[in-house]
C-alpha cells in the first residue's frame, strides 16, 4: 500500500508560480511511476507529468513543457511540482498518482494510488 498526500495548492495570479509537493509512504520502489493528473471543473482528468520514483525519466503533457518541473527530493519521499508561468486555463484540482509500474505512462488506470487532490486557481 501507497498512501498519498498532496500540498501547495493555492490562488496565484496569471504569471505566478506554484510549488506542489505530494509525501509517499507505505511501500514504494525505484520501479514505481509517479505522476501528476489534473482535473477541471466540467472536464475530465488529464495527464499532466510523470516520473519514476528513482527521479529519472521524467515527461511531460504538451501543455506544460517548458513552465513546470517534475522532480523526485533527494532525501525525501516526495515528489515535487514546480508550476511557474501559471495561466488561468491552468486552473484545476492537482492529483499526485503512483504506479507500481514503470511503464504506466500517461493512462490514469494504471495508476493504483492517489492523493486527495490539492486545489490550484490562477485569475487572470
Amino acid at each position: 500500500q501507497v498512501q498519498l498526500v498532496e500540498s501547495g495548492g493555492g490562488l496565484v495570479q496569471t504569471g505566478g508560480s506554484l510549488r506542489l509537493s505530494c509525501a509517499a509512504s507505505g511501500r514504494t520502489s525505484n520501479s514505481y511511476t509517479m505522476a501528476w493528473f489534473r482535473q477541471a471543473p466540467g472536464k475530465e482528468r488529464e495527464f499532466v507529468s510523470r516520473i519514476l520514483w528513482s527521479g529519472s525519466s521524467p515527461r511531460y503533457a504538451d501543455f506544460v513543457k517548458g513552465r513546470f518541473t517534475i522532480s523526485r527530493g533527494n532525501a525525501e519521499n516526495t515528489v515535487y511540482l514546480q508550476m511557474n508561468n501559471l495561466e488561468p486555463e491552468d486552473t484545476a484540482i492537482y492529483y499526485c498518482a503512483a504506479s507500481g509500474s514503470p511503464i504506466a505512462f500517461e493512462i490514469s488506470n494504471n495508476y493504483n494510488y492517489w492523493g486527495q487532490g490539492t486545489q490550484v486557481t490562477v485569475s487572470s
